[in-house]
Order: C-alpha cells, then sequence, then structure tokens
C-alpha cells in the first residue's frame, strides 16, 4: 500500500501523548479529547503487558500514573485496564487506540525491545501500518520494525540524530543521507543543555536528504512559531490546543 503519514506536506501538530489537560496522558479520552479538537497526528509510546499485548504507555512502571510500584511487564492487559488512571479510564491497548481513532495517524515509540513483536501484530491486525511512524531511542530495534512493518515510514533513533547533527554541521548531503538510512524523519529536543540542535543549517541538510524535522516537546506559543518560522516540519507538543491555530494561521 505504502505509507499516507507524510501526505500532504506539513506543518504538522503531533498531539504528546494524546491531549491530556482534562484527561490522563496516553489514554482512549486523551486521544478522543485530541481527535475532537482537530488533530490529525497522535504521539505515543509502547510497552509489553505480561500475556504479550503491546500497552499504551510511556513509563514502564505504574509509578507516575498510579502510584504504584509495580512494572507494566509485570500485570496482564486485562489487569493493566482496571488501573485507575483518573477520569475512568485505564491503560488502554495499541490495537484498540488504532481501531478507535482509524482516520488518525500514530506515532509510536516502542520503548522496549520485548514489545516489537506485540506492536506488530497489533498493526498487522488493525492494518495500521501506512499510517503510523515508529521510532525507538535504538537505531537497531527502529531498523527492525522498519523491516517487519514495510508500509509503515520510521524516525532516526539516537545514534542516527547524533550522526545526523554531526553531517549538518559539515553541509554533507551524503553524509546525512547515510545517518539516515531509511529513516524519513528526525524527532528531537530543539537542544540538549547548552548545545542547540535545531537550527536553520540542521533543518536546511535534512530537506536536502529528504528528511523532516520534528520538534519535542513545545508547548509555547512563541517557539511554535520561531521554529515554523525555521522551517520545522512539524513539533510535538501537550497543547495542541495552542498549536492548531498557529498551523492553520499560517496555511
Amino acid at each position: 500500500m505504502g505509507s499516507t503519514y507524510l501526505v500532504p506536506p506539513g506543518p504538522r501538530v503531533l498531539a504528546h501523548r494524546g491531549l491530556a489537560l482534562e484527561a490522563p496522558e496516553n489514554t482512549l479520552l486523551a486521544f478522543a479529547k485530541a481527535v475532537a479538537i482537530g488533530v490529525v497526528y497522535l504521539e505515543t509510546d509502547v510497552h509489553v503487558s505480561s500475556d504479550g499485548v503491546a500497552v499504551v504507555a510511556h513509563d514502564p512502571t505504574l509509578r507516575r500514573v498510579a502510584d504504584r510500584d509495580v512494572k507494566v511487564s509485570q500485570l496482564t492487559m486485562a489487569e493493566l485496564r482496571r488501573v485507575d488512571l483518573g477520569r475512568g479510564q485505564g491503560f488502554c491497548s495499541l490495537e484498540e487506540a488504532l481501531d478507535a481513532f482509524g482516520e488518525a495517524r500514530f506515532n509510536i515509540d516502542v520503548k522496549v525491545e520485548a514489545a516489537v513483536t506485540a506492536a506488530v501484530s497489533a498493526l498487522e491486525r488493525t492494518r495500521a501500518g501506512s499510517r503510523v511512524l515508529l521510532t525507538s531511542f535504538s537505531d537497531r530495534r527502529r531498523r527492525r520494525l522498519g523491516a517487519l512493518v514495510p508500509d509503515a515510514v520510521t524516525s532516526a533513533g539516537r545514534s542516527g540524530v547524533i550522526r545526523s547533527w554531526l553531517a549538518s554541521l559539515v553541509r554533507s548531503h551524503r553524509v546525512m543521507t547515510h545517518a539516515l538510512g531509511e529513516a524519513v524523519a528526525l524527532q528531537v529536543p530543539e537542544q540538549v543543555g547548552p548545545l542547540r540542535l535545531v537550527t536553520s543549517r540542521f533543518v536546511e541538510v535534512a530537506h536536502d536528504a529528504g528528511a523532516e524535522v520534528h520538534v519535542w516537546t513545545v508547548n509555547d506559543p512563541a517557539r511554535m512559531t520561531r521554529l515554523f518560522d525555521l522551517g520545522v516540519d512539524g513539533i510535538v507538543t501537550d497543547r495542541a490546543d495552542l498549536a492548531l491555530p498557529l498551523v492553520a494561521a499560517r496555511n
């Protein structure tokens, strides 16, 4: 089928774990809140349950979201659904989220190697590969995901981002293309400590190599505007409600 993820061109607003202003993050309610205001791109994360189901969750444990000292991987999907995350929400599976929001594009960070098979199975069952971007901190895992879900696109992992940034310093199209591999996007913070990653040169060289630049996590409208002016193709944000009007005004 081929990917439809990057069609039409940006700029794109990626709702970070849904819209979690009046809903717990990474829940069906948070995704529904985002879609209700016009969000097309939902950013999320995947771990795996003890019975091998891809679970929508950012953290490996329930400590932050449910004040429980237990790992996601220690509970079954049925048990995770019963965890009280607030507003009547429990954990949902990746398959449930893909099914519930069949028109949305999903940006999926597969957090652990053990979740790869489960995530791929969910994508196969929902036939959602063409509308997802798969990513991981590990470039090896990212490449594996891309091979297993050929209709999906991917963004570079940590080592790919580092090599891409170095390529931008010397303005090398060849080095940038090699650093990207099959990845079609660089999803990066604007800066790491005192080091600024996202510069006009970085964006220019990435674009020359055919890749998009998405910046996370940007919640201030002034920063959003500055980054869009710089030419970035998307922002990952907790405040999609603030970002969407800015994009609409530009279009």
